[in-house]
């Protein structure tokens, strides 16, 4: 029976509501070293006896857990948790978590066509036909050991699918930019919105997968650890100890690149294949990061491009509000006079001088029109409105 996990709703008087219990998550599948995979349904303890390591290593491929990207090297393991894949690669197999997953799925397939000892002999000899008999020496320089080809494996599917996740973002950021050059609107603002959040968070992602490759590029100890045949294979044992998944190599490796192999065994801090391989991965994951980087700078550049726009149309409207203003400035000066013609005062000239009406109303406009041209042409010297 498998352990199940008990989850208790509590409401705020701290009294029970329900409980329920839902089985606890241990799928896994393993690829041995002939690229077949078998569904498996273990436990922690059974994963721990079988790879030998400890909880705290386990614990870090806990779907349930949030933990940054990790790549460990252990005694007889190595513990690798990227993304959506989190995987437990030995000498001769892998354990992949949660095989049903839909990202998860591609991978499994890639392993069981890469890790299978005929496939790698069959590329090798296809390349060898018109090479003169040279498929011996093809094969020494193509094998590498089952976990460096597992890991290869992880390693691309990872940067494969963050590349393609920043190539569907990357689409939808030009449209949502674009539009929004075109128009701005809530609508416009809103999308930019949700398409640089998810941006951030790709970003993170990918930054996270880079950094745990530089890191572990920095450290030759570190790469020394994820070396698992050499640590398997004794000092004195044959060849045929580093490539214990490929049968073709103990026929066919000359006596040339057993002594080759032997002097690889024999230091210990050589990681030359290990680092090509991973300096070829964290190109690519930096190639991803940098795209993310200009695609970044591309929003930076378009939210200024907006902000100009917006302070555009504000000078506009203050403009137009300074008008407004020196209009009723005006017009309120005109108002004045108005007022006090209409007054109920007795005038003396109005009774004999009633022409005189018409003059004032025309001076009065006529000054009211030269205050308002005074006042636009100060603001316009001053460079408070444009030309």
């Amino acid at each position: 029976m498998g352990r199940e996990t008990y989850v208790v709703l509590v409401d705020l008087n701290m009294e029970l509501v329900f409980k329920t219990k839902t089985p606890s998550s241990r799928s896994w599948v393993l690829l041995d070293c002939s690229g077949s995979s078998t569904n498996l349904d273990l436990d922690k303890n059974a994963i721990m006896h079988r790879v030998q390591i400890h909880a705290r290593d386990l614990r870090i491929l806990d779907p349930l857990l949030s933990y940054p990207s990790t790549i460990l090297g252990r005694d007889k393991a190595i513990v690798l948790n990227l993304e959506h894949i989190k995987a437990i690669i030995t000498a001769d197999e892998v354990l992949l978590r949660e095989p049903s997953e839909e990202n998860v799925i591609p991978v499994i397939q890639e392993l069981e066509r890469r890790l299978c000892p005929g496939s790698a002999a069959h590329r090798v000899h296809s390349d060898g036909k018109d090479s003169g008999g040279h498929d011996v020496e093809a094969i020494e320089e193509d094998e590498s050991p089952f976990e460096f080809r597992a890991l290869e494996v992880v390693l691309d599917s990872i940067c494969s699918f963050l590349a393609a996740r920043t190539l569907e973002l990357e689409g939808d950021i030009y449209t949502a930019l674009d539009q929004l050059a075109l128009k701005i609107s809530s609508r416009n603002l809103d999308r930019v919105r949700k398409v640089k959040s998810a941006m951030t968070r790709l970003t993170g992602r990918v930054q996270k997968v880079r950094d745990e490759l530089e890191q572990l590029l920095n450290d030759d100890d570190d790469m020394a650890d994820l070396y698992l045949s050499r640590k398997l294979a004794p000092v004195s044992g044959s060849a045929a100890a580093w490539f214990p998944c490929s049968p073709t190599v103990g026929s066919k490796i000359s006596r040339a690149s057993r002594v080759s192999v032997f002097t690889a065994r024999g230091d210990e801090n050589d990681v030359e294949e290990l680092e090509l391989l991973l300096e070829a991965y964290f190109m690519q994951i930096d190639g991803t990061f940098n795209k993310l980087t200009t695609l970044r700078e591309y929003i930076d550049d378009t939210e200024d491009y907006i902000n100009i726009q917006l302070d555009n149309h504000r000078n506009q409207l203050i403009q137009l509000e300074l008008f407004l203003s020196s209009g009723t400035v005006c017009l309120s000066v005109y108002s004045l006079v108005t007022a006090v013609f209409g007054m109920n005062i007795p005038y003396t000239w109005m009774e004999n001088h009633s022409h005189i009406f018409k003059w004032v109303v025309i001076i009065s406009g006529l000054a009211s029109a030269v205050m308002f041209v005074l006042i636009m042409s100060y603001a316009r010297l001053k460079g408070l409105v444009g030309s």
